[in-house]
């Protein structure tokens, strides 16, 4: 079973669980259709990170009040901010599905949410090759939503990349992001290497999601 596979079946809630084939066959046949409809596309800069305490850090022009940022950020002068999205087509497919195989609609969201985070790795990998040229490391990813680090400072970063204008990325006044299927993310960047420049899950304190990967 491949990575984006695995990440899909975390998300459809099985954990430990067999998947049966027909789910497998479902998932094989989500992912081609949403390959024809999805136009991945991110928007990022590189921003000055002052201020930082146990609890409180500046990003830019964003003031932020997270402890578990904070900890994530510790050590950096520098932070990545980026959003991203698969496109409006997703958006039609998954809501084509809802109206007529709520089965089908369940799988291509967890399809869909596979394929931005697998979209998001390879080019936090580009931007780490490019960074470390300058003797520079990234740190994990943390997105709006992860411990205590606010939601509400989504629209900041939206703003603060232009992300409208630039990817067609917006909020609803409920911060949801729209296209469904996108993200905004905090990268720390310092120069000290760390073990792992992935640890979503392993770094946020929502214990009990039934999407956490499983650790060890």
């Amino acid at each position: 079973m491949d990575t984006r596979t695995k990440e899909a079946v975390r998300y459809l809630g099985y954990g430990r669980h067999a998947v049966d084939e027909a789910t497998l066959n479902l998932i094989q046949h989500s992912f081609q259709e949403l390959e024809k409809v999805a136009n991945a596309r991110i928007v990022y800069r590189i921003f000055l990170v002052s201020d930082i305490t146990d609890d409180r850090l500046k990003i830019g022009g964003m003031e932020i009040k997270s402890k578990s940022l904070g900890k994530n950020m510790k050590g950096c002068q520098e932070a990545v901010m980026l959003g991203a999205t698969l496109g409006t087509g997703v958006d039609i497919l998954m809501r084509r599905a809802s109206l007529t195989d709520m089965a089908k609609a369940v799988v291509l969201q967890a399809c869909a949410a596979a394929m931005l985070e697998e979209y998001l790795d390879e080019r936090q990998d580009q931007i780490a090759e490019e960074l470390l040229k300058e003797g520079k490391y990234l740190r994990p990813r943390f997105s709006p939503g992860y411990g205590d680090f606010s939601i509400e400072h989504q629209g900041q970063i939206l703003g603060m990349l232009d992300a409208p204008k630039k990817i067609g990325l917006t909020m609803t006044e409920g911060n949801m992001l729209t296209p469904i299927k996108s993200v905004t993310a905090v990268i720390g960047v310092s120069t000290h290497r760390e073990p792992c420049h992935r640890k979503g899950c392993e770094e946020c304190e929502k214990r009990d999601c039934m999407y956490r990967r499983n650790e060890g």
